[in-house]
């Protein structure tokens, strides 16, 4: 089998309870979406009423397992008063929000796009819930300083994220059961074209859990990428992914269960 040269990245996010409440984490650390704040192995920022940590890509399942461990140790240390939670939603009230600064609150800032609808941008989040979503999104970086506009870099985007829709999208829902973090984001294919490569928005942050779970999905994005590479394209064309579709994922495609099921 021939295998393509990766680099996989991850930016999750995190929310902060203190006296086992959530708070917002506005202002708690240096570092912007615009100016993350750089630190060993990655870099931390605030987003929005959560908090965001981005490694550097890595070429090798220990390299990933290192650096989402060492700056998410990173970021646990700058928020000495504060408990890090990588849950997909966190519920602050109406109340509470309404209390925050308008920064805290926006919803997004560059769009995402939809592979299962022609690359179309996805409609912006409705920004008045009173909860928030923590992702877990994926770089996959194959090259390097392409064109995001370019048609032959779009369609190479939507085909690697139908590929990982129906292998580590479709798993992910065996671990994790939040349902309520598609009503604003991470619904399937949703992606953002890079100039490296691509940026997988369906996950959320769950896999941080366990460290059994962050190997899983190096592994499991390094085989369905390479797969795709040799020409298995594994997913039903125009079908988006349901879960019923498990076995064909494990038993017949040879992908690995997630490590939990929790």
């Amino acid at each position: 089998m021939k295998e393509i040269a990766l680099k996989i990245g991850a930016d999750p996010e995190v929310f902060v309870q203190q006296g086992g409440k959530f708070v917002s984490a506005h202002g708690l650390v240096q570092g912007t979406k615009d100016e993350p704040f750089k630190v060993k192995r990655g870099a931390v920022q605030v987003d929005g009423m959560a908090l965001e940590f981005n490694i550097d890509p890595a070429e090798s399942e220990k390299e990933f397992k290192r650096n989402i461990k060492t700056v998410m140790g990173i970021l646990d240390k700058m928020v000495p008063d504060h408990d890090l939670h990588p849950v997909p939603t966190a519920t602050f009230g109406k109340e509470y929000m309404a209390t925050q600064p308008e920064e805290a609150l926006e919803l997004g800032c560059d769009p995402d796009f939809n592979a299962w609808n022609e690359g179309k941008e996805n409609p912006r989040p409705n920004g008045d819930a009173d909860f928030r979503t923590g992702a877990g999104h994926i770089h996959i970086g194959w090259t390097d300083g392409v064109d995001i506009t370019h048609p032959e870099h779009l369609e190479a985007c939507i085909t690697v994220i139908k590929q990982l829709d129906w292998s580590l999208g479709m798993l992910s829902t065996v671990y994790d059961r939040d349902e309520k973090r598609r009503k604003l984001y991470g619904d399937w294919g949703a992606f953002r074209p890079k100039p490296y490569g691509v940026e997988y928005r369906v996950l959320s942050n769950a896999w941080l859990k366990d460290p059994k779970l962050v190997a899983w999905v190096y592994r499991t994005v390094n085989k369905a990428i390479q797969d795709l590479y040799n020409g298995k394209h594994q997913y039903l064309e125009d079908k988006v992914p349901d879960p019923k579709y498990l076995p064909y994922v494990t038993k017949v495609w040879g992908y690995e269960l997630p490590p939990v099921g929790k």
